[in-house]
């Protein structure tokens, strides 16, 4: 719990300086982003040496494969580099998502109830047997956290659809991301993250693939505009049409996930 509570502070706190100097000091830049990486970067490889430090035993460490429950992939010391890559990718994945009214919550809610759960059965002894889930002491307390954000995400979305009447900003994207794969990482559940969390993934992967494509190409575009959900709304789609097909496809994607449990 209190590793996720870093995580999500620290992150918390960095958004918070980038959206006052672009709100309150009218610098539209805000915080580099090679500052802003620089600090994301610092904050995720002290959270995962921290996880790594206090790891119990050689499930605390390993790499599980959904549907495939008799593949386990011990990791070692390579628990801190993919542990790094998911805080740092994850939090900069739903900040990128966060650019339609609504958009990035309801994913988030899911994502958050779906590991919530996986949380509970991989923390009880009896469930993580039945289940085939490898038992990590103490996970259990995480449900009551992930039902908190679910809860929460849930009054955010309230006032957050379209037209919004408030919006989360770095202030609350960047710490969301963070707290996810701290969970997933902490339940052992990395890649059932990448399932659950493709809303994520495809949004941050068509920003790189825009980048990279148009650097190569010497200013050629896949998208008419990135992060992806841009390209759709330009092609003519309504704002509420883009979020409403996002949402329900982080719903099949929860469904998937979820699947996997047994």
């Amino acid at each position: 719990i209190w590793i996720i509570l870093f995580v999500t502070i620290s992150y918390g706190l960095i958004g918070y300086i980038d959206d006052y100097k672009k709100i309150i000091k009218n610098n539209s830049d805000g915080i580099s982003a090679w500052t802003k990486i620089f600090w994301q970067s610092l904050i995720a490889i002290i959270a995962a040496y921290w996880l790594y430090s206090i790891a119990a035993d050689a499930n605390t460490t390993s790499l599980l494969i959904p549907y495939l429950k008799d593949t386990i992939i011990q990791l070692g010391a390579f628990y801190i580099l993919v542990s790094f890559f998911f805080i740092l990718g994850f939090s900069n994945a739903v900040n990128l998502t966060d650019g339609l009214d609504g958009l990035a919550i309801m994913p988030t809610v899911l994502v958050g109830g779906a590991l919530g759960i996986f949380a509970y059965v991989t923390g009880n002894i009896n469930f993580s047997s039945y289940l085939g889930i490898p038992y990590v002491e103490g996970t259990g307390e995480i449900f009551v956290f992930c039902a908190a954000l679910a809860g929460a995400g849930l009054g955010f979305l309230w006032f957050n659809t379209y037209p919004a009447q408030v919006f989360m900003g770095d202030t609350g994207s960047m710490p969301l991301g963070g707290l996810l794969a701290t969970i997933a990482i902490i339940i052992r559940q990395e890649f059932l993250l990448l399932i659950i969390g493709g809303i994520f993934i495809i949004e941050i992967g068509s920003s790189f693939l825009q980048i990279y494509y148009s650097k190569f190409t010497g200013g050629k575009r896949i998208f008419r505009c990135a992060p992806i959900h841009h390209h759709f709304h330009m092609k003519g789609w309504s704002e509420s049409q883009v979020v409403t097909r996002f949402w329900l496809i982080a719903v099949v994607l929860a469904m998937i996930a979820l699947v996997t449990i047994k």
